[in-house]
């Protein structure tokens, strides 16, 4: 291995390399690393000189990389990634786990467990940081694959499509129908998907993917060889409660994402088909050096208890999902 030639090139210039392609601008990367714009551009240029080749299209608002930016990247990120793993490694050495991970979360996760992650790292851990990222279970893979985020929250379903992706299981939580209050379905107990197709539904899912894949409530009822009519989709609990609300359809969602919205106006039934759950587990990339830092995190989220959801009917209001 020829060592001379990393004297070539300074750290700082690739953190700001990085920091201006993930940032989408000189201003934006001097913020995110507390230095000048002069600095970054400097250091950018400097690179650039050693390099002999542009690496990002000025002439443009944002800034884009060039086709010679986008082969350094990744080479550049695993630079800056294997530096954090020597510096756990170092800090490891005295005991001390440091570092700050970027978690991702869809928003009915992001709103019952990331609380209660950020205290619990407060008394074990108060070396360690964590950034929280919220957004579609889709994105989350995205994230998760080009190296924006360390850990993903998110369900087993749909399928990710990157076999470097591991996961480990958290919980599992019924799906249930939202129906307005005094609404039909309540009437009897636990509805069958049949009845529950006899009505418009509003369900998750994102209906603006090109190729669509298989959330839980597209499997159940396909599984079932019904085929109901979908009148609205949304990743937003928030969003599918209010539309059950209005009379626009009748919700079917994953327990805990009522849990975590507004129901006044509305009532849970469960389904009568006891099997239908969601699945959620923690993944991260198999591929990437493990970090003791991002270990750390993710044995904490393991050890937090799973959401508990009282229903309609039932006599414990705060039986676990399982």
């Amino acid at each position: 291995m020829d060592l001379s030639s990393a004297y070539s090139y300074r750290l700082d210039w690739i953190a700001s390399f990085v920091a201006v392609a993930h940032e989408g601008g000189f201003s934006a990367a001097a913020k995110a690393l507390y230095r000048s714009q002069p600095r970054v551009s400097s250091h950018i240029g400097e690179l650039e000189h050693v390099l002999g080749a542009k690496l990002f299209d000025r002439s443009v608002q944002p800034v884009a990389l060039t086709p010679e930016g986008r082969a350094l990247l990744p080479h550049a990120e695993e630079i800056l990634s294997r530096l954090d793993v020597f510096s756990d490694v170092a800090d490891g050495a005295n005991g001390v786990v440091r570092g700050e991970v970027r978690v991702g979360l869809y928003p009915s996760a992001a709103a019952f467990l990331y609380p209660t992650l950020v205290r619990r790292l407060q008394q074990a851990a108060p070396s360690v940081r964590t950034t929280l990222f919220e957004g579609p279970t889709l994105s989350l893979e995205s994230l998760l694959t080009g190296g924006d985020i360390d850990l993903a929250l998110r369900p087993v379903l749909p399928l990710v499509r990157d076999d470097r992706l591991m996961n480990r299981w958290l919980w599992s939580e019924p799906l249930v129908v939202v129906v307005p209050a005094g609404h039909p379905l309540t009437a009897n107990g636990p509805v069958p998907l049949k009845r529950v197709a006899s009505f418009p539904l509003v369900t998750i899912g994102e209906p603006t993917e090109d190729t669509p894949r298989q959330f839980e409530t597209n499997l159940v009822f396909a599984e079932a060889g019904i085929r109901p009519t979908i009148a609205f989709q949304t990743n937003q609990p928030q969003t599918l409660a209010s539309l059950v609300r209005a009379g626009l359809g009748v919700g079917v969602t994953n327990a805990l994402a009522m849990m975590t919205a507004n129901c006044a106006g509305i009532e849970l039934v469960p389904i009568a088909e006891s099997h239908i759950q969601r699945h959620v587990a923690v993944w991260w990339r198999a591929d990437r050096a493990e970090s003791a830092v991002v270990a750390l995190v993710r044995d904490v989220i393991a050890a937090l208890p799973a959401p508990r959801l009282p229903l309609a009917g039932n006599d414990d209001a705060t039986a676990p999902f399982s």
